[in-house]
């Protein structure tokens, strides 16, 4: 019998990725890791007139899924935490520092490769904790594995501002003559109102269409918010608990 070659080492399986400093001390890679978001970039089968990357497309998930929190603990009866949704959404993405922003089209593509993706997310995700001090993993943790196992309401949440995010960026490229996202807007659209999360569905009627104006049309636009509350949507209004 033959001796087999060793196979190559898959990359995510490695344990070690610190270092030692001059002075002995142990470097930790994780944070310099993370600031590396900012080179990937979103959107690679598209034509866009400026690309976004996913340090940007992470900022703005977590601002929008702190908005939503919001909405549904002052308009829904919700108990979340806005700034742990924040946080939640900050890291979503974390994984693609190593694996790149895969287009929703190819991820979704069939459930092989679907199943084989997010094989390779887990490994990623991996990665990244390893890059931390022990002591520090635990916190780490449920950040980027988007809440942990009590965390279904939160991860909702951010599935939602994640495609909000995406919805945006089909407007704003619409307001900039752009028309290879006509498609995709009115396919986050329909996914954003099939997630029947009302905080989201207000998000679209209140603020979404403020996203289609120029400076000037935001600057000029005159306060609706008066005392009688003409300024909320008569469709978000608060529910009975």
């Amino acid at each position: 019998m033959t001796k087999l070659e060793k196979p190559p080492v898959f990359p995510y399986d490695k344990k070690e990725y610190d270092r030692t400093g001059r002075e002995g001390d142990v470097l930790r890679h994780f944070f310099a890791v993370l600031s590396r978001m900012k080179h990937i970039r979103r959107w690679g089968l598209m034509r866009s007139t400026r690309e976004e990357n996913l340090c940007e497309h992470s900022f703005e998930t977590a601002v929008l899924a702190h908005a939503l929190a919001v909405l549904r603990n002052e308009r829904f009866g919700g108990h979340v935490s806005p700034e742990r949704a924040a946080a939640l959404a900050l890291f979503h993405d974390a994984s693609e520092i190593f694996t790149g922003d895969l287009p929703t089209p190819v991820k979704y593509d069939n459930p092989v490769l679907r199943t084989s993706y997010a094989a390779v997310e887990a490994h990623a995700r991996e990665r990244l904790l390893s890059m931390l001090p022990p002591d520090l993993r635990p916190a780490y943790r449920p950040l980027l594995e988007e809440g942990g196992e009590d965390g279904e309401e939160l991860r909702r949440i951010v599935k939602a501002a994640d495609k909000l995010s995406a919805l945006i960026k089909c407007v704003e490229e619409r307001r900039a003559g752009n028309t290879d996202f006509a498609r995709a807007e009115q396919t986050l659209r329909r996914a954003v109102e099939a997630l029947e999360l009302p905080e989201a569905d207000c998000f679209l009627k209140e603020f979404l269409p403020s996203y289609a104006l120029t400076l000037d049309e935001l600057e000029g636009a005159p306060d609706t918010d008066q005392e009688n509350n003409e300024g909320k949507d008569p469709d978000c209004d608060e529910t009975e608990s």
